[in-house]
């Protein structure tokens, strides 16, 4: 029998888990909501994620925000999560397993949802996911082996000024034009409110953004498949058809023959991906 690895996905409102059992997918969750947690709310928080659990868990897998330091296992600053602050990251997890030696592999969100697009729909060449939700993050990978521009991504996608015709924007990071002033999640509720990306119309400065994004991954990443995930991502399925018209209006010649463009399915890819790279011999450590 396979052991099981768990993947946690730590957001800015609230924590996903997932459970993995060879290839299969065997539970996700989510705890209750919270607002900017401290370290003991957030570890609550994680365990009521996680209370489904059963069996010999093996493997932990950790999506966490903020700035890392890998050598301390701590994340030095997390803007809304304070919690999180130089709390040894081991201690979030200590209490799902009965190994005490038990520490966790520590995985961006995007590489983590783009490991599990690869794992489930194996495509074959340059996959890019573009995770698109409180900020925006991309992924590469080459047959399922990540590309690493910048640390452990590749490269910060959000914080491209991307400035559009109108008012200007700022990114989180106080970058004028910046993407996720367009597209991250508090841009988008304040333009459309509640379940923003179910409002967001063809030629909307937001439809505009992620066009231009897409544009220019073609000519930095040459991918063959592009995937949109995240919470605002996945929901975009019913504009495919008019992203695509539009992105391919005098697209340069760098982009590949054949380029296709989804969506991904689920709101817990990161907390699956998370898992998943957790018990992968080939993921990068």
């Amino acid at each position: 029998m396979d052991t099981i690895s768990i993947g946690i996905d730590i957001g800015g409102t609230a924590v996903k888990a997932a459970a993995v059992q060879g290839e299969r997918v065997l539970w996700t969750s989510r705890s209750p909501a919270y607002a900017r947690p401290r370290a003991q709310e957030l570890i609550a928080a994680i365990r009521q994620a996680c209370s489904q659990r059963t069996g010999t868990i093996s493997h932990v897998g950790l999506c966490v925000p903020g700035l890392l330091d890998k050598a301390r296992e701590r994340v030095t600053y997390a803007a809304n999560l304070p919690g999180l602050s130089d709390i040894p990251l081991r201690e979030l997890v200590k209490d799902l397993s009965d190994d005490d030696s038990l520490a966790p592999v520590v995985v961006n969100d995007a590489n983590a949802t783009a490991f599990d697009l690869y794992s489930t729909r194996t495509p074959v060449g340059r996959l890019l996911v573009l995770a698109t939700g409180s900020g925006v993050g991309a992924s590469v990978l080459d047959d399922g082996k990540p590309l690493f521009v910048e640390g452990d991504s590749a490269g910060h996608i959000g914080q491209i000024d991307i400035s559009l015709d109108g008012p200007p924007v700022c990114g989180g990071d106080g970058g004028l034009g910046g993407l996720e002033g367009y597209i991250g999640a508090a841009a988008l509720e304040a333009r459309y409110g509640p379940d923003a990306a179910a409002k967001i119309q063809v030629g909307d400065p937001a439809f505009r953004a992620i066009v231009r994004m897409i544009r220019i991954c073609h000519a930095l990443y040459r991918p063959h498949h592009i995937y949109l995930a995240g919470g605002t991502g996945i929901r975009l399925k019913r504009l495919l058809p008019d992203l695509r018209s539009s992105i391919e209006v005098g697209l340069t010649s760098l982009a590949r023959p054949g380029w296709t463009l989804e969506c991904g399915d689920s709101d817990f890819h990161a907390a699956s991906g998370a898992a998943r790279v957790a018990q992968s011999k080939t993921w990068p450590r």
